[in-house]
């Protein structure tokens, strides 16, 4: 079976069924994801999480496999990641999720803070790049601690780099740092995309961050499901 792609005036036949076809089927799927904004359809445990379902898979196999004691995510929205962290921390039976937000919302927080888990679960409301804010995170992690950071909170090129810079110290080695969203730099031409997305992304922050940084490595393990919001978004700390 073959399927053809026009993009402007080229024109292409691809095998679906060849490493090609699989790669060019997935990218669609997420394009057209993301036109039918789909990832606002999952919840995890009763709460909105939207992430695509790939990627929720990804994270959980993830989390389990560090085994952290914090996790720190910035941006929090209805708090479906928050959850999702915490739920695995809560069968390791250890653990904790810091959530970082500039605008927690009232119903969201009141979901979060009455839901089972909650226990595992410290709202910190402020820029996640501020000194204030940093500083309330820092109190709130203890030097024997095992990290791992969760960023996903405004995916401008700028921000994202930032958090990057900052957040980077607090992971430990041999854990992780992920960096959400990164697909918005594909996502210019889309329907419900925006030309700035081209350079003004989370995957532009990526690179100029790992350029001449030893230390870190992406670990595209956690990308052979091949659909991804997280393209090179597994950022491991060695």
């Amino acid at each position: 079976m073959k399927i053809r792609v026009l993009d402007g005036d080229e024109s292409k036949e691809v095998d679906i069924y060849s490493e090609e076809g699989l790669s060019l089927v997935a990218r669609l799927w997420e394009r057209v994801s993301f036109h039918n904004r789909l990832v606002y359809e999952p919840t995890w445990l009763g709460i909105p999480i939207i992430q695509l379902s790939s990627d929720i898979v990804m994270m959980q196999e993830l989390l389990w496999k560090v085994r952290p004691d914090v996790v720190i995510e910035t941006g929090v929205a209805h708090g479906g990641s928050l959850m999702l962290s915490a739920s695995i921390l809560e069968l390791l039976g250890n653990g904790k999720v810091i959530g970082v937000d500039i605008d927690i919302r009232k119903p969201n927080e009141a979901a979060i803070r009455k839901h089972p888990l909650s226990k595992r679960i410290e709202l910190i409301q402020g820029s996640s790049t501020s000194e204030d804010t940093v500083r309330v995170v820092q109190n709130g992690v203890k030097k024997s601690d095992k990290v791992l950071v969760i960023l996903d909170s405004n995916h401008s090129y700028g921000h994202v780099l930032k958090e990057l810079e900052i957040y980077s110290r607090f992971v430990s080695r041999g854990s992780y740092m992920v960096v959400m969203d990164g697909i918005q730099e594909m996502l210019t031409s889309n329907p419900t995309g925006k030309k700035e997305w081209k350079d003004d992304n989370p995957m532009r922050a990526i690179r100029d961050f790992l350029r001449g940084r030893s230390g870190w490595e992406v670990d595209r393990t956690y990308n052979r499901l091949k659909t991804t919001y997280c393209p090179d978004g597994f950022l491991k700390k060695l």
